[in-house]
């Protein structure tokens, strides 16, 4: 198989894709949003983190290219001072002895369509490491707002005892 590179401003085109320019690509504190929905009883909670740093690592060849985020447990918010209290206690993050989630990638994958990848990674939460998979939607050139979009594919439970649900 034969690689096919074009490149303009930002960003190129490798086998039919586009991609960042080889770099390094730090999270951008103003432009980035690190969101959750969480099921409780009957209704499901929507928070965020603002507390958020990491780079993304792009390589000549994408699926050589490396994700890594950390995230400040302090920083979380779902509108309620109450319930973000006790999410930052050991009922939850534990935000005292483990004041950050971490996000390392272990493997980049394209995925169907050209704008889609699959980043396979590890996902540390309390001390505890699970293997996650994240969608990823690369939007665009560095100059443009929002130029990526990342899901988790999995939901994962802090508190869990080795199992993963759907």
């Amino acid at each position: 198989m034969s690689e096919a590179i074009t490149a303009t401003s930002g960003t190129r085109v490798v086998n039919g894709r586009q991609v960042p320019e080889p770099g390094t690509w730090e999270i951008d504190p103003s432009h980035q949003s690190f969101e959750f929905v969480a099921r409780h009883l009957m209704a499901k909670v929507r928070g965020k983190f603002s507390g958020v740093s990491g780079a993304a690592t792009v390589a000549e060849v994408p699926e050589a290219s490396t994700l890594e985020i950390e995230i400040d447990t302090t920083t979380v918010d779902t509108g309620d001072a109450t319930r973000d209290g006790h999410l930052r206690s050991n009922d939850f993050f534990g935000a005292e002895d483990h004041p950050t989630i971490s996000f390392r990638s272990t493997a980049v994958r394209p995925d169907e369509g050209e704008s889609h990848w699959k980043v396979d990674g590890e996902l540390t939460i309390r001390g505890v490491t699970r293997a996650v998979t994240v969608d990823l939607e690369f939007l665009g050139g560095p100059s443009t707002p929002g130029a990526t979009s990342a899901s988790a594919s999995r939901a994962w439970s802090p508190r869990s005892t080795g199992r993963t649900g759907a």
